[in-house]
């Protein structure tokens, strides 16, 4: 894991947000969207976080993850 696969991850799993209808998906859709594991998903989630570009909340023990 380096710097430049956790921005490529971040990439893709705000491509599979933006393609979403309603721009959020919970972590097991953007698992089965992007095809990543769960760590490089959090890798990607702590680089958009950071960015500021999502909000993480909880619905019914999935974390759903929604664009700004």
């Amino acid at each position: 894991m380096n710097i430049e696969s956790i921005g490529t991850w971040a990439g893709e799993v705000y491509k599979a947000l933006e393609l979403s209808d309603t721009r959020m998906l919970g972590l097991k859709g953007v698992k089965k969207a992007t095809k990543l594991k769960k760590d490089e998903i959090m890798a990607a989630l702590g680089w958009l976080g950071r960015e500021g570009k999502i909000v993480l909340t909880m619905n019914d023990e999935d974390l759903v993850i929604a664009l700004v």
